[in-house]
Order: structure tokens, then sequence, then C-alpha cells
């Protein structure tokens, strides 16, 4: 679609620019006054805005159905996907009560509402990422804390890392939330993904500062320059398709956050995200 649309822009612009010299140079030739060329040059320009509406209307009609078809369609997919949540948390809750104390079925319930939760998860994170294409996404006021341990929780349930959590003043910063907590879970997903199970990832909270460190591959320098490049992996044989840093800084360039990586390969990774600029209340 772009390539189309420059092409056309550019064999508009020197239509309108050849168009415009031929009826100077006619004006010219009948010896006609400046007034006449003003005039003609008018005419010539309600002509050119309408050739140019018609065209833009023929390239990007197409483009705009496209995009409405997919809205359509991906909003009834989450509507869709809404329904069976609903239901599968309804009837856990049912199964509960009529299990007793049955333990074993009591964890299989567990794991069918962990489920559930994860794909409510997912359900947000793609009603969001629709509604940040089409709208602009309003801030929040929150508690650093309180997202920390609430992402901190869900990765511990994963069974992996152990995370140590180190909170030295609590901070309430005004951002994207949905956003942050993306960000921040890939970043401790990373952490986690690139260490030994039995290494801890750390996470602390001090001056305004998010720091995550962890002790597994690390990365060397030529890794390090090239580690936020979209698709790009510095191992292959980890999962993944080399988005996540580069989702990472994405969000933290529009919200204002300088976001360090010190890295040695063997001794780990540390991320350090300043969120001053964020910052409401101590």
């Amino acid at each position: 679609m772009k390539k189309p649309f420059i092409f056309a822009s550019l064999l508009y612009f020197v239509s309108v620019g050849i168009l415009f010299s031929a009826v100077y140079h006619f004006l010219q030739w009948r010896h006609l006054s400046d007034l006449s060329f003003f005039v003609a040059g008018f005419l010539v320009l309600l002509v050119a805005l309408g050739w140019w509406y018609v065209i833009a209307s023929l390239i990007m009609h197409p483009k705009q159905r496209i995009e409405a078809e997919l809205e359509r369609l991906i909003d009834d997919i989450i509507h869709e996907l809404n329904i069976p949540l609903s239901t599968i948390r309804a009837n856990s809750e049912l199964l509960k009560k009529k299990l007793g104390e049955d333990p074993r079925s009591l964890r299989r319930i567990e794991r069918i509402e962990d489920a559930s939760v994860r794909l409510e998860r997912l359900y947000k994170e793609l009603s969001y990422q629709i509604r940040k294409e089409s709208e602009e996404i309003e801030k929040e006021r929150f508690l650093l804390s309180d997202l920390i341990y609430e992402r901190v929780g869900y990765f511990e349930a994963q069974g992996r890392n152990s995370l140590h959590v180190e909170i030295q003043e609590d901070m309430e910063i005004t951002a994207d939330r949905i956003g942050f907590e993306q960000m921040f879970d890939n970043l401790i997903s990373n952490a986690m993904k690139y260490s030994p199970k039995e290494k801890p990832v750390r996470i602390s909270l001090v001056s305004g500062k998010i720091t995550i460190q962890d002790h597994g591959i690390g990365m060397d320098a030529t890794e390090l320059i090239r580690v936020m490049e979209r698709y790009y992996q510095a191992d292959q044989t980890k999962e993944g398709r080399g988005i996540g840093l580069a989702l990472v800084k994405a969000y933290c360039d529009s919200e204002g956050i300088d976001i360090r990586i010190h890295s040695q390969k063997g001794k780990g990774t540390e991320v350090i995200l300043d969120l001053g600029k964020l910052l409401t209340s101590a």
C-alpha cells in the first residue's frame, strides 16, 4: 500500500506542476494579464484538489475496507473468548463446592482456574493492543509495589526460578498500566528464560529505579548492542520470536523511561528502569 501511494503522489504533483506550467505559458503566449493567470491558476488548483481526492479515495478505500473488516472480526473473536472464560470461572466455583476436601480434585480445579486466569490476561492484552491502534490509551496512577507483587505472584505460580523482591520505598507513577505490566513481564520472563532454574531473579525498587538482575548466560558486547533489535535472538535454542525487548524499548521510549542493560557473558544480566519522569508521589 505504501509504494502505490508514493508513486501516485509523485505522479500527481508532477502532473499538476506540468499543468500549471502549461497554463502559464499559454497565458503568456496570449499576452494576458497576471490577474488572468491567478484566476486560471485558482481554477486549476480546484480541479487538482478534486483530482487528488479521487486518487486518494481509490487508493485508500480498499485499505480502509480491509481494516474495518479486520476490526469487526477481532471484536467478534474477543467477545466469543469472554463467554467461555465466564463459563469456566462459574463452573469451577461450583465444582469446588461439590468436591469438598478431596485434595487431588481440588488441585485439578486449581489448575483449570490458573489456566483461565492466563486466558483472561491474554484476552485483556488482545483488547488492549486493538484499542492502542485506534485510540489513545488513558494513563493511570498506581503504586509500583502493587504491580510488582502482583506480577511476581503470577511468575512464582509457574514454579520455576525463585523471585526475590526488595522495595526500599514505595512510589506512585502515572503511566499506561497494561503496557507497563507487559513491559515488566517481558523483562522477568527473559530473566527466567536465560537463567538456570536454581538461580534466583532479583527485583529491587530503589530511588525511583526498578532493577531486574539474573545470574544467567549473559551477553557479550556484540549481543548487547543488538539486543533491542526486533527479531534478534542471541540464543536461537530458546523459545520466542525475538520481539520482547523490542517491545520493551518501544514502551520505554513512549513513556519516557530510561532503560539501561548491563551484562557479562556467563555472569548474568542487569536491567535498570529509571522511572523518574513518571513519579507522582513518594
